[in-house]
């Protein structure tokens, strides 16, 4: 197998390339993630030659490196100190506006004010 990490943090990549860099240093992407996060954002930055992305080796191995999680020993201690990813996102139910149970939504279920239901439910011993 051939050594596909770059020594020269300046290399540009091509996205496949850059993409089995990434997977032999241990960050496992596909090209196809690459193209994805190119067009939606959230990706490692990159440069533009001719119709190419070209990734600067070093600045995606430090975005790989950014989306690490903390070193933990069980999964239970993601859970107790963390209520949303490492991007302040909460993962466990879809952002703003689609939400329906925001603060003064109306649930279309019952046709009743989520907020009016709270402060009902606040009150009960």
């Amino acid at each position: 197998m051939a050594h596909l990490i770059p020594d020269d943090l300046d290399t540009l990549l091509t996205r496949v390339g850059c993409a089995a860099a990434l997977t032999e240093a241990g960050f496992p992407i596909s090209p196809e993630t690459l193209a994805t996060k190119a067009t939606r954002g959230g990706g490692p930055p990159f440069r533009k030659f001719g119709p190419r992305a070209l990734y600067p080796w070093g600045l995606a191995l430090a975005w790989a490196q950014s989306r690490l999680g903390p070193v933990v020993s069980s999964t239970s201690e993601l859970d107790a100190g963390q209520t949303g990813s490492a991007h302040g996102t909460d993962w466990r139910r879809p952002p703003t506006p689609t939400n329906r149970y925001n603060e003064g939504s109306t649930d279309p279920d019952s046709g009743e004010c989520v907020a009016a239901s709270r402060r009902l439910i606040s009150r009960v011993p």
